[in-house]
């Protein structure tokens, strides 16, 4: 784990594994272990097509939060893009929505932990079954306190052994298939389908709730999107089997309403011999802790981003020397308990919900908002394919499963809508005024200015942050890539031999074909940045390559007579999946040219190790402003 950051600031531990195993432990709980006796019950077979439209209508959802959360990778996700896009009055609303939702998605999958512990010893009492929910919930408390490191590593420990317990039920239960329970496949006509789908939507909810931590991410530009794109193939894959076996292996009649069908379903395999059910008990255990555990870590950090934004007390923003959350971690653990001891989940899971759905819808258009403000610094890593038809399907298809919640949700969900606007009115309206990206698309519109560049200086922040790691990863290649000093003037064409005989050994490709392109990129263009400095730069197939070769002329280069003679060259070879890091090192260059010695003290450098000593101190002198 690394060190803590000595401006207390979140640390970043997590990498694509552990944002798999967040995203993948937050979508397999009661959506696959509960809901799937209850939606039979609706759909009959057919609720195997209901949970594929749920998993279809979460794509632009997850497009979207892929998106922000590669230009904005902040604590607190969902309310964070809502607040920057939409004001700090729908991000106080959101943002006790976003936190609500997963506290108590939380705090239910806990309850199910001791639920599911009824089939491991049936004489455990309401009570004991509220005090193993909160025992959990405190062991919980105490990883994520320790560090979102140890709370990433525990997730995947419990994930991939959820997984494996599954695929093994998925595997042994194939065998064993009745078709005949397929008969009658749509037994409650397919509007029963969609219906459907809205009460098992909430399966899914969980999916994008990992954008929450994108802060603490070591490479949120790929990390983020690829696994969360990851844990949405594999779990909807998994779904889809799980629940196609337990069909075909469990009584119709029985599957009708049973809070426990995989369980049912792994005792009527013969092989297992009477102890399937108690297996896939123990696989559901796992399941809700991996719910609890990283919505435990996700909820925390919205309250965290509303105290930073003075929306909530600045106590919730303090940050622990383990490069944690405290006070915030411990709000949410605190009212998971209470929810746990003293109300009835059950009649508020639709609530929550409703909430999350509410809360996709308001992630698409903060999407579409931040794209239509054209503000410059909104630069993400990852950009939703085929905007804005995805987005237009993904609000007509959220808003069809709104109306399918039923009404009494729909009146808490305003109280709830309520209660956020009244705190932002009596609490933080005074104490804060932030610009966001609607004012610049009223701006647009209407043509009248009234914007200043604050939101537009916020994201250039975001983004330096973001790219530290791109600049020690180029610091890293200028210390270990090739210097070139050419004494007297050597054609281009020969200039390119060794310069291709130089990559092809780095890169391991043809030094011919290395050579052709560098043939064909000069008859092109040279890139001049700067008087004395040129670029020579092309994008090749492949993956993880990026090489630079820095050549220092002492005559310097006749490019043309309107061209002062080139003393430094620049050569860039990069495949296409490192053009974040391309275009990067063109700025960088960019920014080194501009320094005021460097000309001069490159035309006098004594040898190659000089050369490469002067370009890193302008580099780092450029850091330092």
């Amino acid at each position: 784990m690394g060190n803590p950051d000595k401006n207390g600031t979140l640390r970043k531990d997590l990498g694509l594994l552990g944002i798999f195993c967040i995203a993948s432990g937050a979508m397999i709980s009661s959506g696959l272990f509960v809901l799937p006796g209850l939606a039979f019950a609706y759909t009959g077979p057919a609720v195997i097509i209901s949970y594929a439209i749920a998993s279809l209508l979460v794509i632009p959802a997850l497009l979207s939060k892929a998106e922000l959360a590669t230009a904005m990778p902040k604590a607190g996700g969902t309310y964070f893009f809502i607040d920057r896009s939409m004001g700090p009055l729908m991000g106080t609303i959101g943002g006790f929505a976003a936190w609500f939702s997963l506290a108590f998605k939380s705090a239910f999958a806990l309850v199910g932990i001791s639920v599911f512990a009824i089939l491991l010893n049936p004489f455990l009492t309401d009570l004991q079954m509220k005090l193993i929910a909160v025992f959990f919930c405190v062991i919980f408390t105490l990883i994520n306190l320790i560090g979102v490191g140890h709370t990433g590593k525990a997730q995947i420990i419990l994930v991939i052994g959820l997984i494996s317990l599954l695929t093994f039920y998925i595997i042994s239960g194939l065998f064993y298939i009745q078709p005949s329970h397929f008969d009658d496949f749509a037994p409650y006509g397919f509007e029963s389908i969609f219906s459907t789908a809205g009460l098992i939507f909430v399966s899914f909810g969980g999916l994008t709730k990992v954008c929450s931590v994108a802060e603490e991410c070591k490479k949120p530009g790929r990390s983020i999107p690829l696994g969360m794109f990851l844990a949405w193939g594999v779990i909807s894959l998994i779904y889809l089997l799980v629940i196609f076996v337990t069909i075909g292996l469990v009584d119709p009649f029985k599957l009708n309403n049973t809070l426990t069908p995989i369980s049912l379903g792994a005792d009527s395999i013969p092989i297992l011999g009477g102890i399937g059910g108690a297996i896939m008990a123990v696989a559901a255990i796992l399941a809700f802790i991996t719910t609890a555990n990283a919505g435990l870590l996700a909820a925390s950090r919205d309250p965290m981003a509303m105290g930073k934004d003075q929306l909530l007390p600045h106590s919730f923003s303090y940050v622990s020397k383990r490069g944690t959350p405290f006070f915030s971690i411990l709000f949410t653990s605190g009212f998971m308990i209470f929810v746990i001891l003293f109300l009835d989940i059950e009649n508020l899971v639709k609530t929550a919900s409703l909430l999350k759905i509410i809360l996709f819808l308001f992630v698409i258009l903060s999407l579409i908002i931040m794209r239509e403000s054209k503000i410059r610094n909104y630069n993400p890593e990852f950009k939703s394919p085929f905007y804005p038809y995805v987005q237009i399907i993904g609000i007509l298809g959220l808003v069809f499963l709104i109306f399918e919640m039923g009404l009494i949700p729909m009146i808490f969900v305003g109280g709830f809508i309520f209660f956020g606007f009244c705190w932002y009115w009596l609490y933080a309206r005074d104490k804060i005024w932030r610009e966001y990206s609607l004012l610049h698309v009223v701006e647009r519109i209407t043509g009248e200015k009234s914007t200043g560049y604050l939101i537009d200086e916020e994201l250039r922040e975001i983004l330096i942050k973001r790219d530290q790691l791109e600049e020690e990863r180029f610091e890293s290649l200028i210390k270990g890539c090739d210097v070139i000093d050419i004494y007297k003037y050597l054609p281009p064409d020969k200039l390119s031999i060794v310069i291709a005989e130089k990559l092809s050994k780095r890169m391991n490709l043809s030094e011919k074909k290395l050579y052709r392109l560098l043939i064909k990129r000069e008859k092109d263009s040279n890139i001049v940045v700067h008087p004395g400095i040129a670029v020579i730069s092309h994008m090749i197939k492949g993956r993880d390559k990026f090489e630079i070769i820095i050549i220092r002329s002492k005559k310097g280069f006749i490019l043309s007579d309107n061209i002062d003679p080139i003393h430094a060259f620049f050569i860039i070879i990069a495949s296409t999946d490192k053009k974040s890091l391309y275009l990067h090192t063109l700025m960088w260059i960019i920014q080194i040219a501009e320094e005021a010695d460097f000309g001069e003290e490159w035309i006098n450098a004594k040898n190659e190790e000089e050369l490469r000593d002067i370009f890193l101190k302008a580099f780092r002198n450029r850091k330092s402003l």
